[in-house]
C-alpha cells in the first residue's frame, strides 16, 4: 500500500478544501481581567442588536478602565540608565571610544556619499562604546535603585 498512501497524501495536498474554523476557548481557570473584558464586549455587542436601549452602562465602564491604566502609567519610574550611559560617555574613561566611534562614522558617511556604498561598519566601535559606557553607569545605578 506504499503507492497508495503516497497517491491519498498528494491528493489531499494538491485539493483546495473548505476552511472551518473552530470556536474559540473559554479560559475558566484563567485571569479573570479577561473575562471581564469579553463580557463587557459580548454586552456591547448584545446593545448593538437591541438598539442600544443600555447604551449609557457601558461607557462609564470604559471610562473607569481607561483611569485605571493611566494611574497603572503614572506609578512607573523614569529609566535612569541612559542619562547615566550618556554621562559616562562624555566621562574621560569612555571618551577616547566615543572619539573613534564618531571617526569611524564620518568616514562611513563619507563613503556612502562619494562611492554609493561604505567599504566599513563601525558596529565594533560600537560595541566597544557601548561596553565602556555600561560597565562605567552600573555601579552608579545599583547604587542609586538601593
Amino acid at each position: 500500500m506504499g503507492i497508495f498512501d503516497y497517491v491519498s497524501d498528494l491528493y489531499e495536498a494538491l485539493t483546495i478544501r473548505e476552511a472551518e474554523a473552530e470556536e474559540p476557548q473559554k479560559d475558566e481557570g484563567g485571569d479573570e481581567g479577561s473575562d471581564e473584558g469579553e463580557e463587557k464586549e459580548e454586552k456591547s455587542d448584545d446593545g448593538d442588536a437591541e438598539g442600544e436601549s443600555e447604551g449609557g452602562d457601558d461607557d462609564a465602564g470604559d471610562d473607569e478602565e481607561e483611569e485605571e491604566e493611566e494611574e497603572e502609567e503614572e506609578d512607573e519610574p523614569e529609566d535612569i540608565k541612559p542619562k547615566l550611559e550618556e554621562e559616562c560617555l562624555q566621562s574621560k574613561q569612555c571618551a577616547p571610544l566615543k572619539h573613534h566611534y564618531d571617526e569611524c562614522a564620518e568616514r562611513v558617511k563619507h563613503q556612502e556619499e562619494t562611492h554609493g556604498k561604505a567599504e566599513e561598519d563601525c558596529v565594533e566601535e560600537f560595541f566597544h562604546m557601548m561596553h565602556c559606557a555600561t560597565q562605567c553607569a552600573a555601579p552608579k545605578l545599583f547604587r542609586q535603585l538601593k
